[in-house]
């Protein structure tokens, strides 16, 4: 998908987040770095969530650079490791020791495309970063969401970074640790299989986050993103990594978005005029660029799957004790 900046007008189409408060995961370069641009530039106190201060502040320094606007918010560094469940709780919950409230959670942090690894405990490394951490942290903040969502004019949201990869999982399970573990190596493709059941795994609990608001009443927006194929470094380091990369990395280009443009469509979702006044539309849906619907793959849209997936995720950070 090629860039087209005509559709892109971030200081009319996202509200004024002046007093509004924000996190993004994985804020430090790519997609991250220019979601948290996109929502500073408005206003917000962001978040920069980063595993080291060094990186935060290379990335602060960087979007200085690019330019934070006449009236931008704050840049505070948020210490988050999420390849260990028990520390993004330790985050969120240093998070809850210094802010009143949380209107903006953006869960962009991922592995991608990369070989099958586990943790020192165990569990699919892939799995850990991609879902279990992101699910533990945003569960520990979720009393304070909630307060957040009490507020008068208060418009708060859940957007998880999810992948079109999310369509190319073959015969999806997520009730056993035994699946959580799966490498995928009996399938064609087992690195892109892999990612893509981690991406599934986001718009699911998406979906079921959303559902268990409804149903009690909450008023949060929960949202799964494609930001569309993207230029991030991450991509470029993967694609420099094969034979002939450097050609590969050329002709991409050509067709996929920049960072900027790519960082568009999740601090859309995060913070769109057209979101606000509608939200009832928006709730627990699947968006791509630049800020429209598009529904998910049928096996997304499963309610047993989602509702495994919570199951499961809940029983291992029981078993490990990470909640």
């Amino acid at each position: 998908m090629g860039s087209s900046e005509s559709h892109i007008h971030p200081e009319q189409d996202l509200v004024d987040l002046s007093g509004r408060v924000a996190i993004v995961t994985g804020a430090n370069s790519g997609i991250g770095l220019y979601i948290l641009l996109h929502l500073v530039r408005r206003g917000a106190k962001c978040y920069l969530a980063a595993r080291s201060r060094e990186k935060a502040d290379a990335a602060i320094a960087r979007l200085k650079e690019e330019g934070l606007g006449p009236h931008p918010g704050e840049i505070v560094w948020l210490n988050i490791n999420l390849t260990d469940p028990r520390k993004a709780k330790e985050c969120a919950e240093w998070f809850l020791s210094q802010e009143s409230r949380l209107d903006i959670l953006v869960n962009n942090a991922a592995k991608i495309l990369g070989p099958y690894a586990q943790t020192a405990d165990g569990v699919s490394d892939s799995m850990v970063v991609n879902h279990i951490s992101p699910f533990n942290f945003t569960k520990t903040l979720l009393s304070l969401m909630e307060r957040t969502a009490q507020l008068p004019y208060s418009d708060v949201r859940i957007v998880n970074v999810s992948s079109v990869a999310h369509r190319w999982v073959p015969n999806p399970r997520y009730d056993s640790f035994e699946a959580f573990n799966n490498d995928f190596s009996d399938t064609y493709k087992a690195k892109t299989n892999l990612y893509g059941y981690t991406k599934l795994a986001n718009v699911l609990w998406t979906n079921e986050l959303q559902r268990r608001f409804d149903d009690a009443g909450i008023p949060i927006t929960a949202m799964a993103v494609h930001p569309g194929n993207v230029m991030s470094e991450g991509n470029v380091k993967l694609f420099t990594s094969l034979t002939f990369g450097r050609l590969i990395n050329w002709g991409f280009s050509l067709f996929f978005l920049s960072p900027l443009d790519g960082g568009y469509t999740p601090a859309w979702a995060a913070a769109a005029k057209k979101i606000a006044e509608n939200r009832g539309a928006y709730k627990g849906k699947y968006i791509v660029p630049f800020g429209l619907l598009e529904e998910a793959s049928p096996d997304a849209l499963r309610e047993d799957l989602a509702a495994d997936l919570w199951v499961t995720t809940e029983r291992i950070l029981e078993q490990y004790k990470w909640a």
